[in-house]
């Protein structure tokens, strides 16, 4: 009896079996199917989200497997339920076993068969499993190629997301705190602000008070004792071709009025002005006027006047205490004594900026020889600006910096008009000095200054013409005396020069003047011949 129990039990786990194994082939073959459904969505996805592909996979994979696990559940659940359900016929089978002996034999064969054929399903599922797993390995490949990118590189660029995405976060976290600290930063600054000017006050007063000058403006200007009226005659010569000739070779206006005993040199450039006192002093002390001595005497002066500029030069830098600069600068110094801007001397100004500078810095703590230095020489750019259509800070920041200075000077002297943003404590000292000693009452004349400039753009206007050596403006601005090179423009020309000069000034809108100017034209040709001794 127990053998026929056994035999029956054994007899339903091998149906069972066979039909798992029916079942499985199935779904398999279903799954297979779901499994190419699915890669060709996934082939039109992974055309818009080859980022997205590696979690498809996974999730795909994932899917997979769930459905299996669900699968086998419910073949395991269904299995023992059919089981059970068996029991329960293999005890109603038992009572009747008596009954069923003579099947007996016939059921072993069919047992015998059905494990034969168990055994052949079970290699089948093993061969399908293998299909199976192949079929996947061919899908990953599959989708690597379409998606262009390994598992490796979608890991990667996964991992790049995630580093973008918490970077972003980091970035919103950084300016939270940067607002908050901003916040405070401006409490704390407003509170210090208010401390400073109080300070700022107190060391600008400290300045103006330990450097006090002398009133700096300059005349345009310069009277000269003559030891009697007979050398008036002389300095006017026959004709008036004297001071003809010494006009055009100084570019000033020599007055001789009814004054007694003096003559009156009017120029609005300092320098051309020095140069015609200096040769004037001399013709008169040698007492030889006529034009070619004047000619002489005119070049020699420009020569000691070249000398005098440099020895100015070295005495700015010399009473400030700087024995280091470059001898162009220097030279760019001494010039300065013959510059002046809205009537203030430039190079006295130039020296009230380095000692107020100075004074300044010692009183916040800075170095205080770098502020004089950047103070001296904040205006050099003007000692060239009428040669430069450039602003004189640029101008003078270049000249600072080819000549060698540090970069904190080149930055002071560019900065101290705010032709570029103050970086610096330095720029800030040297633009508040500059503005401190050009505040002060009496310091500079704006009308003198749009006057010179007037006079100035001028003289730039004829010199732009072809043919043009060199053009003086004089009477106070109402004549232009234009000179010109003899073999580059003939009579008939230099007529029609004349009319284009005065036309230019006519359509130069910003050049305003009262009544008219008078366009002179100088031609001059001069033969000189040597006779030797034989």
């Amino acid at each position: 009896m127990y053998i026929v129990v056994v035999i029956s039990v054994v007899g339903g786990i091998g149906l069972g079996w066979g039909l798992v194994t029916l079942f499985v082939r199935v779904k398999a073959k279903s799954l297979l199917n779901i499994a190419r459904e699915k890669l060709s969505r996934a082939e039109e996805e992974i055309r818009n989200k080859k980022r997205e592909a590696e979690g498809e996979i996974s999730r795909g994979r994932r899917e997979l497997e769930l459905e299996k696990k669900e699968e086998l559940h419910k073949l395991r659940t269904s299995f023992e339920k059919e089981t059970k359900e068996k029991s329960n016929e293999l005890h109603k089978l038992s009572k009747r076993l008596m009954v069923r002996e003579e099947s007996l034999e016939r059921q072993v064969v069919e047992i015998e068969k059905g494990k034969e054929k168990l055994t052949a399903e079970k290699q089948k599922l093993e061969k399908e499993k293998k299909e199976i797993k192949a079929l996947g390995v061919k899908q990953k490949e599959e989708l690597e190629r379409i998606a262009e990118m390994s598992t490796t590189e979608a890991k990667k660029e996964l991992l790049e997301s995630v580093k973008k995405e918490a970077e972003e976060e980091a970035a919103q976290i950084i300016q939270k705190v940067e607002r908050e600290a901003k916040e405070v930063i401006q409490k704390v600054e407003q509170e210090a602000k208010e401390t400073a000017d109080q300070k700022a006050r107190e060391i600008v007063a400290t300045a103006i008070q330990r450097c006090a000058v002398d009133e700096v403006t300059d005349a345009t200007v310069t009277t000269l004792s003559l030891p009697d009226d007979e050398m008036k005659g002389r300095v006017i010569g026959k004709e008036g071709r004297n001071i003809k000739a010494f006009e055009a070779l100084t570019g000033v206006d020599l007055i001789v009025n009814d004054a007694p005993e003096t003559v009156t040199i009017s120029c609005f450039d300092p320098l051309r002005r020095k140069i015609a006192e200096m040769s004037l002093k001399r013709l008169i002390a040698d007492g030889r006027i006529q034009p070619a001595r004047i000619e002489e005497t005119v070049e020699k002066a420009k020569e000691d006047v070249q000398r005098i500029v440099h020895q100015e030069g070295q005495r700015a830098a010399f009473d400030l205490g700087i024995s280091d600069f470059h001898s162009e600068l220097i030279d760019l110094l001494g010039r300065l004594k013959f510059r002046t801007s809205y009537g203030q001397n430039v190079l006295q100004h130039s020296k009230e900026v380095a000692n107020i500078a100075g004074i300044m810095a010692s009183e916040i703590g800075t170095d205080s020889k770098m502020a004089k230095r950047a103070g001296l020489l904040h205006d050099i750019g003007k000692a060239v600006s009428q040669e430069s259509n450039g602003s004189h800070a640029i101008d003078g920041a270049e000249i600072a910096k080819r000549c060698g200075e540090s970069s904190e000077i080149v930055h002071a002297i560019a900065a101290h008009h705010e032709d570029e943003p103050i970086d610096t404590v330095l720029a800030s000292l040297i633009q508040a000095a500059d503005a401190v000693s050009a505040a002060r009452p009496g310091a500079r004349r704006e009308v003198l200054e749009k006057y010179l400039k007037r006079l100035e753009q001028m003289e730039g206007i004829a010199c732009s013409f072809r043919g043009v050596s060199k053009a003086y403006a004089v009477q106070a601005g109402r004549e232009l005396r234009v000179m010109v090179i003899p073999k580059e423009i003939d009579d008939w020309e230099a007529e029609a020069l004349a009319r284009e000069i005065a036309q230019k000034i006519e359509e130069e809108k910003e050049l305003k003047y009262p009544g008219q100017i008078k366009i002179t034209i100088i031609r001059e040709l001069r033969f000189i011949d040597y006779a030797k001794h034989k």
